[in-house]
């Protein structure tokens, strides 16, 4: 009876130990949240670096300016050490705007709305004219083959698929047209591609985007056009037109440059040796102003160092925001990071990338073990009155990626995603798109998981 009795007694304490202790993470996740929905300087850094500085593509005099700048938000924010982590760079520049168009039988030109891929070729002064062929996928593409592909410009038209209520899904499931089409169109004698953007919507901003070259094959210039311009062209197609062709570009890849990741970090106060790191990626396509993508993750980042300087909050374990260089058209600085935490031998214990953009935030995307993960979803009623449920999503982000290869456990925020692909690697990417309260009630949700991690650990 009485050793029933002390399991009682146990049970009890511990059950009143938990309670208390969750009680604490909710009145420290509240500090947080006040604090940052009433003093962040995150839409204010945000303004600065859209306007002020403006597209930041690697290898580029703004992305310089925008580790400059970056750095001093950090050191204003009151990290302990603010660095620069060298990393090397794709150097990419798209050189004049683009010019295309479809010609019809009857000589009629149609103007097209078009951006050079991210690392594509130019095609010389005189462009490239031919007969266009429709895919719908790779396997059309391979289907029709050498005999009908050779000497013609290849256009894919493939969608993003609307079933995909998570539209980050249909983006990585629908992108080979773009990323590996121009590679795969050569091996078939393609003297170009055209790609349909990879665009939620019906609209006339074409998007950019890297294409991924294969060594074996030509490397053949090209191009994205807005989903009108696709919708009409493969309507023109579907009728048997005869239709030419043509667009000219102006881009010159350049031998990779020297660049910076920038690193502030608040030092751990029992356990400085783990590290966590919370970060988005500075550089940006050169189109607009990188607002969303990703300029909003990285001052969420920099607003996390801030709220817990604000708030005297130390943290057990080292936080250390991270400010990606060449996400973009390349992924040096995520493999600088890696390369950096092997030749130190850290330890990585926990990553969270924001690369969603400065929408609602609705939940986390987590990448770790099923121990971790159970682990980090008993934390989800404290996220509840913050806007947060949801923690079903697989995968992080392309920058804390490479940290698997040494045990990380790693998470992405996941925002309401419906309107990101509308401005996604598009003109329309600007400061102006984003929405102050969105963006810090993101920063107080990254901040609260990165506290709770401190915490206990993973």
């Amino acid at each position: 009876m009485r050793n029933k009795f002390f399991l009682i007694a146990t049970i009890i304490l511990c059950s009143s130990g938990m309670a208390n202790g969750r009680q604490n993470d909710s009145l420290v996740i509240k500090r947080l949240s006040d604090e940052i929905m009433s003093n962040s300087t995150a839409y204010e850094n945000l303004r600065y670096l859209c306007k002020k500085i403006g597209p930041r593509l690697s290898g580029s005099a703004n992305a310089q300016l925008a580790i400059d700048a970056t750095a001093k938000m950090l050191r204003q924010a009151g990290a302990d050490t603010v660095y620069l982590q060298p990393c090397m760079v794709t150097h990419w520049e798209r050189g004049a705007k683009e010019t295309g168009f479809i010609q019809l039988a009857n000589g009629t030109k149609y103007p097209l709305r078009l951006t050079a891929l991210g690392n594509s070729v130019g095609t010389g002064k005189n462009g490239v004219k031919a007969s266009i062929i429709e895919v719908r996928s790779m396997e059309e593409l391979q289907a029709l083959g050498e005999k009908v592909i050779k000497g013609n410009i290849v256009f894919f038209n493939i969608a993003m698929n609307p079933t995909y209520v998570r539209t980050f899904v249909a983006y990585g499931t629908n992108g080979g047209g773009r990323r590996s089409g121009p590679a795969q169109a050569a091996k078939y004698g393609a003297i170009g591609v055209m790609v349909r953007s990879l665009a939620s919507n019906i609209d006339d901003h074409p998007h950019t985007g890297a294409t991924q070259y294969n060594d074996s094959f030509p490397k053949i210039p090209a191009v994205a056009i807005s989903t009108q311009d696709a919708e009409w062209l493969s309507s023109q197609l579907k009728r048997k037109m005869q239709l030419t062709g043509y667009f000219k570009t102006n881009c010159t890849m350049f031998p990779d440059v020297p660049s910076f990741n920038v690193i502030g970090e608040i030092r751990g106060s029992e356990f400085p040796q783990e590290i966590l790191s919370v970060g988005g990626h500075l550089d940006s396509w050169d189109l607009a102003e990188g607002a969303q993508d990703d300029g909003a993750g990285c001052m969420q980042s920099i607003e996390i160092i801030r709220a817990y300087k604000a708030l005297g909050l130390r943290p057990k374990r080292t936080v250390r925001a991270v400010l990606f260089m060449n996400e973009e058209n390349g992924g040096g600085g995520g493999a600088a990071y890696l390369r950096m935490a092997k030749e130190k031998n850290e330890q990585h214990i926990f990553a969270l990338e924001s690369d969603g953009g400065g929408y609602t935030p609705r939940g986390f995307n987590l990448d770790m073990s099923e121990g971790r993960r159970n682990k980090v979803k008993q934390w989800a009623p404290l996220f509840y009155d913050y806007g947060v449920y949801d923690f079903a999503g697989k995968g992080s982000g392309s920058d804390i990626a490479p940290l698997k290869n040494i045990g990380t456990a790693l998470a992405g925020l996941s925002p309401d995603s419906q309107r990101y692909f509308d401005l996604h690697h598009a003109e329309t990417d600007v400061f102006e798109a984003v929405s102050k309260r969105e963006l810090d009630l993101g920063a107080v949700n990254m901040a609260a998981l990165m506290w709770l991690v401190s915490e206990y650990g993973l």
